[in-house]
């Protein structure tokens, strides 16, 4: 049969994919929303941190930050030839402060990426980018690791003007999108520049225009925010929910 006879535009498919590895730690469940984040030739490879038998702590923050298993999980997505490998977790790249969070993105890189990003340092970037200076938090962590985002954010020299954190063990994917919604509202301050939704296992994508346009600041999460960095370092379009991410696109 005589391809030309048949009523599609080409056979030269499929979409040339560029990829980007994501590690993330043992427990995410989110893998769908990050999808959502992406156009529809950049391919998500994702590796993951080993197991570790813990609950959400600053203890499980340290465990899942080790540059050995992240140098580890880099190097079993690196040939698929991702452009940039990401490490998706806010906890684990901010718990250390600024300068552990930069010696992550060099144990990826001098493991064989081309580029790396972390989500604590993607949200550096964009408070950087949109001159956010006060801000509102939330987390699902309890007080203690909570507080570390606190601590890195002021070395940023970025000030949290209030703060509210949900207090989960685990299970963190299963929080329905009112409980969260309705917590962001609660953490939300007349002083805060933007509102900024930690944990990349905290489900978000749905919540953020209406609560944008309900709240009238940004509100930025941490999925959110490690996929506009990759695609920044990848010269790609943003997608996805965020008015902030027309605005610095």
């Amino acid at each position: 049969m005589d391809l030309s006879a048949l009523d599609i535009p080409s056979f030269e498919g499929p979409l040339a994919q560029r990829g980007i590895g994501v590690i993330a730690p043992f427990d995410l469940a989110l893998e769908r929303e990050l999808w959502r984040w992406v156009p529809m030739e950049v391919s998500l490879h994702l590796a993951r941190t080993p197991y570790e038998p813990v609950p959400v702590s600053m203890e499980m923050a340290h465990l899942v930050s080790n540059s050995q298993h992240l140098a580890a999980a880099t190097r079993d997505v690196l040939h698929v030839e991702p452009e940039v490998v990401a490490y998706l977790c806010t906890s684990g790249s901010f718990v250390n402060g600024i300068d552990y969070e930069r010696s992550l993105c060099k144990a990826i890189c001098d493991a064989g990426a081309p580029d790396a990003v972390t989500t604590s340092g993607a949200l550096a970037e964009v408070l950087q980018q949109l001159d956010l200076r006060r801000i509102s938090v939330l987390t699902p962590y309890d007080a203690d690791l909570t507080g570390k985002l606190h601590e890195f954010l002021a070395e940023l020299g970025v000030r949290t003007v209030s703060s509210d954190h949900l207090g989960l063990g685990g299970g963190i994917w299963k929080v329905n999108y009112r409980t969260i919604a309705e917590r962001i509202i609660a953490a939300n301050h007349s002083d805060a520049e933007a509102i900024f939704v930690s944990c990349t296992n905290l489900p978000t994508y749905d919540l953020i225009e209406p609560l944008e346009t309900a709240l009238g600041k940004p509100i930025l999460t941490a999925n959110q925010l490690t996929m506009w960095a990759c695609l920044k370092r990848m010269k790609l379009p943003v997608v996805g929910a965020g008015e902030w991410l027309r605005e610095v696109s």
